[in-house]
């Protein structure tokens, strides 16, 4: 369970990391299943439901950039959504009964593995209040050196960016005076996890080390939160993973930009911010 100096931190910066979370069998059986997707990608030779992959990808030379949504390709991923250790720690932040929204396993190889740039994951999909977080399961150690998670405290209580291109949702920051100098490093150990505001601004490095950074991504939400483009109810109560499903949304005080009109690259967040014309990690692509 979270201290109250965690709880504190969380609500004042809008991210935490948390350490000690999965036992290490837990990690090696999450590195293990892993290690047979990676496997399985030789196969794949672009972009598809269940993978993402990395520029320069072979089957000689796999480089797995993303599992699309895990949990429905393995047991294991979904066993470590429902955590117990994981939801107590969540509803300590959110509240008691919770439903997720999305999942996918972002994987950066030795050696450049992609940077993802700044951007707020409340612009990709508003709610009606914003008591939703995301979690990251680290099956690596998350250093700087490996492209850990970069968050600036405080912005998930500020005003929401404009993530807009050519007038075109882009999927990451696009103000030209964007200052980033306030960012810090969310640095966790192998089987501790992350976990950031769905309004803090965030980002991650390049990996430029020779090992590999395997990070197993959750969005939680509180069940009385609905995503404004809306959810159909069977979809809605089979994805609670926790408490009780409501038809009474909570409606809260938030600031919403839309991610309409839909982007010029559709897919993954690598994908979608392609658009970005000046990038902070990577060289700028159209």
């Amino acid at each position: 369970m979270l201290t109250p100096d965690q709880i504190e931190q969380y609500h004042r910066d809008g991210y935490i990391g948390v350490e000690n979370v999965l036992s290490q069998a837990e990690v090696e059986e999450l590195r293990s299943v892993t290690d047979g997707y990676l496997e399985k990608s030789r196969q794949v030779t672009e972009n598809d439901d269940i993978f993402d992959l990395e520029p320069g990808h072979t089957a000689e030379e796999p480089k797995l950039r993303r599992l699309k949504a895990p949990i429905d390709v393995h047991e294991v991923y979904r066993n470590t959504l429902e955590h117990p250790k994981i939801l107590d720690i969540v509803s300590q932040l959110i509240g008691p009964s919770l439903w997720t929204n999305g999942n996918k396993l972002n994987m950066k190889s030795p050696g450049g593995g992609s940077p993802v740039e700044w951007h707020q994951d409340w612009a990709w999909y508003p709610f009606t209040n914003d008591s939703l977080l995301a979690v990251g399961v680290c099956m690596d150690d998350m250093m700087e050196e490996n492209g850990c998670l970069l968050a600036i405290p405080g912005t998930h209580k500020d005003r929401i960016l404009d993530h807009h291109s050519k007038g075109l949702f882009a999927g990451g920051v696009t103000e030209p005076d964007f200052d980033d100098s306030g960012a810090k490093k969310i640095e966790v150990k192998a089987g501790g996890i992350s976990i950031h505001h769905v309004r803090v601004l965030h980002g991650s490095l390049p990996n430029l080390s020779v090992n590999p950074r395997r990070l197993l991504l959750f969005q939680y939400c509180a069940s009385d939160a609905w995503p404004l483009r809306g959810v159909e109810w069977d979809e809605y109560v089979a994805s609670h993973v926790r408490g009780e499903p409501t038809n009474q949304p909570r409606v809260a005080d938030v600031p919403v930009r839309i991610p309409l009109p839909r982007p010029k690259h559709a897919g993954s967040i690598y994908e979608t911010q392609r658009a970005i014309e000046k990038t902070t990690f990577g060289e700028a692509t159209t």
